[in-house]
């Protein structure tokens, strides 16, 4: 099992967390705030990832664990998509839309190296 003593230990779930507000912040302004599926599918999805990384943390397994993580960084990839289309519609601006995708695209390679550095020490686990 990971270092970990709580998922809020980890980086990647504390990240996702400030995602998850700052989505929120943003889905309440304006035309989006009217969108009630583009809005309802970005905020499931940033809820998505800090929800699969606690929820695979206590599973309390390595193999568990590794699967909800890469549940949670499609869900970071889903949110770069979501975000995308409310810069396409106008709802966002280009700087909020980089300031945005850049924080998903970090989680999503936070949880990357978390994943692989769980895979490694599963791997060793097995010989």
């Amino acid at each position: 099992m990971a270092a970990f003593k709580t998922f809020e230990e980890i980086n990647a779930w504390q990240n996702a967390r400030v995602l998850v507000k700052d989505v929120y912040a943003l889905t309440r302004c304006g035309d989006f705030c009217k969108d009630y599926g583009l809005k309802d599918q970005i905020q499931r999805a940033a809820v998505s990832i800090c929800s699969n990384i606690a929820e695979g943390f206590e599973r309390r397994g390595n193999k568990e664990l590794i699967n909800f993580l890469w549940i949670a960084k499609g869900s970071a990839a889903e949110v770069c998509s979501q975000l995308y289309n409310a810069r396409d519609l106008g709802y966002i601006t280009d700087e909020q839309f980089k300031t945005m995708y850049d924080s998903s695209k970090q989680i999503g390679g936070m949880l990357f190296n978390l994943i692989s550095s769980l895979s490694s020490d599963e791997r060793r686990t097995r010989k």
